[in-house]
């Protein structure tokens, strides 16, 4: 199948089936696995260029509704006729395991999705089995987007992510996915960590400062305990199994002496013995 991936999180779920030789096009922000930056851009997200993605006749185009704007993209696959499908948008990690069984559904790949999703599920078993451990839980605040503040709040992925890494979200009482508040909110509660994962924004360029100049924040614990972190996004933000690599990383980086450690080069779902390392 010729295939084309307009949302980045799509194109990781290919390449984890094996796909990637077979995508012919992809959205400016793929950039995993390194491969596909060498493949025709498309455009932005939310402003694909549908006479390429004509052009390039694809057997199928992977959609995606992750993000508000995306509608427009269906709306023209549609008015082209051209072959597509949308991957659910998910919110949790057991629904980023699903979206792997729904694009190896639609590119029949199903053998090789039952098999990830299988090690997918057990990873995160091993995880929950390892968070009993913890007696005192580490609350952390992620943040999202640092004006207006935006961080994840119970109806997320970062949500378990925090509570398999032996530690709790600091905005888990909030039942939205995505909570706006503000620096006064995220002070008084006063996190032990402090995750900065602005989305669409390379770490590199990510500046504490903007943090380090907020009201009162020398004051707080993440700071005075040197807890403020700076991630990579694509490792937090995006639905696809890359999550397991933010999660192996973060709860190694809480608890070093109970989890795994954490090696970027080696990706929990790919490498055949990551299971049994503990």
């Amino acid at each position: 199948m010729k295939l084309i991936s307009i949302c980045p999180s799509n194109t990781e779920l290919l390449a984890y089936l094996g796909l990637t030789t077979s995508l012919i096009g992809v959205d400016n922000y793929s950039d995993w696995p390194e491969g596909v930056k060498t493949l025709p851009k498309l455009g932005p997200d939310l402003n694909i260029d549908m006479d390429k993605v004509e052009e390039l006749q694809p057997d199928l185009v992977l959609a995606s509704l992750t993000v508000p704007g995306m509608e427009r993209n269906i709306e023209e696959l549609k008015k082209r006729k051209i072959p597509f499908a949308i991957v659910p948008n998910p919110k949790t990690l057991t629904e980023v395991g699903d979206s792997l069984l729904f694009v190896g559904k639609v590119t029949k790949t199903e053998e090789k999705a039952e098999q990830l999703y299988k090690k997918y599920q057990l990873i995160l078993e091993n995880y929950h089995h390892l968070s009993k451990q913890i007696e005192h839980p580490k609350t952390i605040y992620w943040e999202w987007w640092p004006k207006p503040i935006y961080t994840p709040g119970a109806n997320n992925w970062l949500t378990e992510i925090s509570k398999l890494a032996g530690g709790r979200n600091l905005f888990q009482d909030k039942q939205q996915s995505s909570v706006k508040t503000d620096w006064d909110e995220v002070r008084k509660r006063n996190p032990d960590v402090m995750c900065t994962v602005w989305v669409g924004v390379q770490k590199e360029k990510v500046n504490p400062k903007v943090i380090h100049s907020r009201p009162h924040s020398k004051q707080m614990d993440a700071i005075k305990n040197s807890q403020l972190h700076i991630l990579e996004e694509p490792l937090f933000c995006r639905p696809s199994p890359r999550l397991l690599l933010g999660l192996t990383k973060i709860a190694n980086m809480l608890h070093p002496t109970i989890y795994p450690s954490f090696n970027k080069n080696k990706d929990p779902l790919m490498d055949e013995v990551f299971l049994f390392n503990y």
